[in-house]
């Protein structure tokens, strides 16, 4: 990553994004179901309600996200890791990770977990994550 690039980078903790830049990385990550486009107010609370939600901003447009939903006392789940698709291969979801990392940490969370998409495992493994031994991630579906 270019040091000017690198200097025209802000990432922070935000509470509100514009829909019109938050919905590009949704769907650029392939996490946006069609039915979303009719109410997709719901991602204001995504923002909102998380434990941190980081933004990267580039001339202050929003170009990576990641966020981390945890009590603030013991656990966190991170997860919603994106970065759009031009900015991609630049570090800016490493930066994303250690962000929320560090930010839990502050709080003393000391158990941090994320379930990786298939594909992710060396990105994670290089940031410190192994898999948990014996421990199968579900997903409620209904009865």
């Amino acid at each position: 990553m270019s040091d000017d690039f690198s200097a025209q980078l802000v990432i922070k903790t935000i509470k509100s994004a514009p829909l019109a830049q938050l919905i590009p990385l949704y769907k650029e990550a392939g996490w946006w179901d069609p039915s979303y486009d009719q109410d997709p107010e719901f991602l204001n609370h995504i923002v909102k309600d998380s434990a941190f939600f980081v933004g990267v901003f580039f001339k202050k447009k929003l170009i990576g996200m990641g966020r981390a939903l945890s009590d603030l006392a013991s656990d966190a789940y991170i997860q919603d890791v994106a970065v759009l698709k031009e900015f991609r291969g630049k570090g800016i979801g490493k930066k994303i990770i250690q962000f929320l990392i560090e930010k839990l940490k502050e709080n003393g969370v000391d158990w941090i977990g994320l379930i990786a998409e298939p594909g992710t495992y060396s990105f994670y493994k290089e940031l410190g994550f192994e898999p948990l031994k014996d421990h199968v991630p579900l997903k409620y579906k209904g009865q």
